[in-house]
């Protein structure tokens, strides 16, 4: 990472960040008319790891409608290189990971996060897809939970797809669900945490994304 871009845990809402989430939400209102169930789910303090899923590229935007925390995210290492929308995303708690490899410094940058108490958003399937089924995750979401005794909540948002398809240059007029899951306690045993039962708890956060986005869809 860049000294340019060196990323600090700041869990002040500074007058940056509040005039650029306020923007943000307002565009996102106008567009997309998000409705939310389950807010109550995502604690109000403690380390929690938000774990959406991932459909679309506006789909970050929807994490400032479900928690008056600030959370905190990872975002592909390229908006870091675009002028002003770097140094924007950045102000509202982003910092990057490199896609297509395993980024041990945005791990650590995640886990420090967490250890802090505070909320970060990890999208769990890793990259955007399409569909209704949630294939197997990667392990990361619940690794780094394990690491910090986070909870991970699932979270659907429903018609995120119809909003920015993939491929799509720029957002569409589109009604947004958002569904808020129960939280998943992290992995845990009295010595070192075991690949298998990360492997376990991972499928049930598969599980339990697939069934809040299929709610999310109105499908359940």
């Amino acid at each position: 990472m860049s000294e340019e871009h060196r990323f600090v845990v700041d869990p002040t809402k500074t007058p940056t960040y509040r005039v650029v989430s306020t923007l943000l939400r307002a565009l996102s209102w106008i567009f997309f008319r998000p409705t939310v169930i389950g807010v109550e789910n995502i604690p109000l303090d403690g380390p929690v790891l938000i774990a959406p899923i991932h459909r679309s590229n506006v789909d970050f935007a929807f994490t400032l409608f479900i928690s008056p925390r600030k959370v905190f995210f990872m975002a592909k290492d390229s908006i870091f290189r675009v002028p002003i929308l770097g140094p924007l995303v950045s102000h509202l708690g982003a910092f990057p990971v490199k896609r297509g490899s395993a980024d041990r410094e945005s791990m650590s940058l995640a886990e420090e996060v967490l250890r802090q108490g505070h909320a970060l958003v990890l999208f769990p399937e890793g990259t955007r897809h399409e569909g209704l089924s949630v294939q197997a995750l990667h392990d990361g979401a619940m690794f780094v939970a394990a690491r910090t005794g986070a909870l991970v909540v699932p979270v659907g948002i429903g018609g995120s797809e119809k909003a920015m398809p993939l491929g799509a240059k720029l957002p569409r007029f589109a009604k947004i669900r958002i569904v808020v899951g129960t939280p998943i306690a992290p992995p845990s045993s009295h010595g070192r945490i075991s690949r298998s039962s990360i492997t376990a708890k991972s499928e049930e956060l598969r599980a339990e994304l697939e069934a809040v986005y299929r709610q999310s869809m109105g499908l359940a």
